[in-house]
């Protein structure tokens, strides 16, 4: 049975990166719990998916006037001490408001805050204290590539932390993942840390490598010589029917995202058969907006 990445938290149910979120998640049987990563302006990995406070929090509201040209309130220009001030709600459109999954906890209400990572690493090593149930992290290096722009080393502030908590081995329970493969290469190769690493892949570019069968081995075993595992969007994996087996064949988990019960992909009538559709696939893992019915919906597939 695939294990069960909570995207986010319980971001189906909760506004998306709060320990609410992760405490639910972790409650609902979640595997891993998801954690985006940026930087403020004082160097503090904060769990954000995005570089804008303005999706996800009333930032506009609470400091006019500090947007960038292109109208944008950004994490990394503001001080840890001026983002706890904020409140968090579920995701919203920055220009009208609203929501952008209606059908989700209502935008704009309660009161949650943005945690640090290490914040977060000890709420989920707390709870899996308190629990007896150890549930892995699963951190995002999100653009690195801005943050070396900025002069910040995102990398080496994270893995610093996770090396502290006690997160260095390979059988740890932890991935990290990104899109840049040369900021995963550097981590494996330049830095040396043994901890499962797992290649992003959004549909566009895994369309354009996997145009032939000899294509997709090819970037399989490329990414093979520096990662454990393939984070490939859901539709490659519903698209690319030897992907799976094709990765395992090179070494490589494969943990697709992300499973959404508003977003059911073309042609698949109901989340219980896109479960099935992916138990039967052999992938090993999943990014879940509804972590609690995909572990029973996977119970029930096996």
């Amino acid at each position: 049975m695939p294990f069960v990445i909570a995207h986010r938290g319980a971001s189906g149910l909760l506004p998306e990166h709060t320990l609410e979120s992760k405490a639910l998640a972790h409650g609902l049987g979640a595997d891993y719990l998801e954690q985006d990563l940026v930087l403020t302006k004082d160097d503090v990995p904060i769990v954000l998916h995005d570089l804008y406070l303005d999706t996800i929090s009333d930032v506009a509201t609470q400091f006019p006037g500090r947007s960038r040209e292109d109208g944008r309130y950004y994490a990394i220009d503001f001080m840890l001490d001026e983002i706890r001030q904020l409140n968090v709600s579920e995701r919203f459109d920055h220009i009208t408001g609203r929501a952008v999954f209606p059908h989700r906890f209502p935008a704009h209400t309660g009161r949650f805050r943005i945690p640090t990572f290490e914040e977060e690493i000890q709420f989920i090593q707390g709870l899996n204290h308190s629990s007896g149930r150890t549930v892995g992290i699963y951190p995002e290096i999100k653009h690195p590539g801005f943050h070396e722009q900025a002069g910040k080393d995102i990398t080496r502030i994270m893995l610093e932390i996770l090396l502290r908590y006690g997160y260095l081995r390979e059988n740890d329970p932890c991935y990290v993942q990104c899109f840049n493969p040369a900021t995963l290469k550097r981590i494996r190769h330049e830095l040396g840390i043994r901890l499962r690493l797992v290649q992003l892949l959004d549909a566009p570019t895994g369309e354009r490598f996997f145009q032939s069968a000899e294509g997709m081995n090819a970037y399989l075993r490329e990414v093979s010589a520096y990662a454990n595992g393939l984070g490939p969007a859901l539709k490659l994996v519903l698209q690319n029917h030897t992907l799976v087996d094709t990765a395992h064949t090179v070494g490589l988990e494969v943990h697709p995202w992300t499973l959404r019960r508003e977003e059911l992909p073309e042609g698949i009538t109901s989340f219980k058969e896109l479960h099935r559709i992916l138990a039967q696939s052999g992938i090993d893992g999943v990014f879940s907006d509804f972590p609690g019915e995909s572990v029973t919906l996977f119970s029930v597939s096996s």
